[in-house]
């Protein structure tokens, strides 16, 4: 059998390693259209700010490493045509030359490409002229380029999400003055406003200048610099920085396969099933270009790292005559900014609700460990259940020496298997003063969430 993997990112490379752990003698390829397979893009923020050095320590597994599990790696080869129903794919090289490689089963993992949210000017401007989008090592390696001959002393990031926020950190460690543009009411719209302002004051704390409720419209080059101009709250808007860097989303890159025959579901992605099935004979596909089976949701877009490794796991099991399936999201993410973290995993409350659950959702702050040993300090937590006792969902900002991750953890799992608020106290947590409590800070949100909805 030879399967051919497209996309050498999380996907693609966990389907190539998966068919070669179950069944070593199946001839895996893995078409990559650049020359860094398996590199972490997740870790980019922190190259930048020098914490990862150096820039191949982002490789999850070294060329030399992949290649020793047996896969084959086409590198510099752009993916161009699947023909379905004679089994070929046409790629072509860095040189312009096409050819076509034969397969009996097809992954592809095409993945996302950052989004420019409308904005006017992107296409006109590009990492030259310090306008700079942040989603491969290519793009890493620009910003990079800029940074060190230019030598910029503002930045202006568009965008208060996950890498934008990242960003902030990262260009702030690195001695420039950020100013970090949200479309939005707060940043970091994946959790409450209350929790994304501690955010809010923590980029602040450490100089960053937040301007929320603001859309950039447009993005133009002067003497003086690189201009940023839209509306705020009503208002014309305008600001200049030395470098602009514009990080506002992804969008699933599904040419590939809407080409061959594929249908799109929710945010534009590609329809598949739970088994990572197209609906085209002999053609999987995985990651941050197709739809996401969700725990609680059902079908949506959600592009996420975690989910495309699972998902590429399965592709790959199943590419060979296996029978796994995608056992679902819940959308757990976590983030650090500067000393703090910020985490969720399943639904708030009006995500809830539109999904027709009969939320009630209510905010505690229990201490990381007891207050007794020294250093403890409190997490913000906000509970989502529905009014029948079931856990919906959990959101959590705190120091970083407080575990948010770890905790974000228990509540993911307590979802994964459908329990209610209550069952959150019959979990047996580990405890030390310096580490905990008796009742463990995830408990004891879940426990007054249940006083709340009594007295509600």
């Amino acid at each position: 059998m030879h399967l051919v993997a497209i996309g050498g990112s999380d996907a693609g490379i966990s389907t190539a390693l998966r068919a070669r752990e179950l069944d070593p003698s199946v001839d895996v390829t893995v078409v990559v259209a650049d020359a860094y397979p398996n590199f972490s893009i997740c870790g980019i923020p922190y190259y930048f700010s020098r914490e990862v050095q150096p820039w191949q320590s982002l490789a999850h597994r070294t060329h030399a490493d992949l290649e020793a599990t047996g896969m084959n790696l086409r590198l510099n080869t752009l993916a161009t045509d699947i023909d379905v129903a004679g089994r070929h794919l046409t790629v072509r090289d860095e040189h312009g030359a096409e050819s076509t490689i034969p397969y009996d089963e097809l992954m592809v993992g095409t993945g996302a490409s950052p989004s420019t949210a409308g904005i006017t000017g992107l296409d006109q401007l590009g990492p030259q002229d310090g306008v700079h989008l942040l989603h491969s090592m290519g793009d890493t390696f620009a910003l990079e380029r800029y940074l060190d001959d230019n030598k910029p002393e503002t930045a202006i990031i568009v965008g208060a999400g996950y890498v934008g926020l990242e960003m902030a950190e990262a260009l702030t460690v690195r001695g420039l003055r950020v100013t970090q543009i949200q479309r939005g009411p707060e940043v970091l719209s994946t959790v409450d406003a209350e929790l994304g302002a501690l955010v809010h004051d923590e980029l602040s704390r450490h100089g960053v200048d937040v301007v929320t409720n603001t859309r950039i419209e447009t993005i133009s080059r002067a003497d003086r610099g690189i201009t940023v101009a839209g509306a705020y709250d009503g208002q014309t808007f305008e600001r200049t920085a030395d470098v602009v860097l514009v990080v506002v989303g992804v969008r699933p890159n599904t040419t590939l396969l809407t080409a061959a025959g594929a249908t799109t579901g929710p945010g534009g992605a590609v329809s598949v099933d739970e088994q990572m099935r197209t609906g085209l004979p002999n053609v999987w596909a995985a990651g941050d270009g197709v739809v996401t089976h969700h725990r609680l949701l059902g079908t949506t877009y959600l592009p996420l790292g975690t989910t495309a490794h699972k998902q590429g796991r399965v592709a790959g099991e199943n590419a060979i005559g296996g029978d796994a399936r995608f056992a679902g999201s819940l959308g757990t993410q976590v983030v650090k900014i500067f000393d703090l973290v910020a985490a969720r995993t399943g639904l708030r409350d009006h995500e809830a609700r539109a999904a027709g659950f009969t939320p009630f959702s209510a905010s505690s702050t229990p201490n990381d460990h007891k207050a007794y040993y020294p250093g403890a300090t409190p997490i913000n937590i906000r509970i989502t259940g529905d009014r029948d006792g079931r856990l919906l969902g959990a959101q959590l900002v705190g120091q970083r020496s407080a575990e948010i991750a770890k905790r974000v953890d228990t509540y993911a799992t307590a979802l994964h298997h459908g329990m209610t608020v209550a069952q959150m106290s019959d979990l047996d947590l580990s405890y030390t003063p310096p580490l905990g409590s008796p009742w463990d800070a995830v408990q004891m949100a879940t426990q007054d969430w249940e006083r709340r909805r009594r007295l509600a």
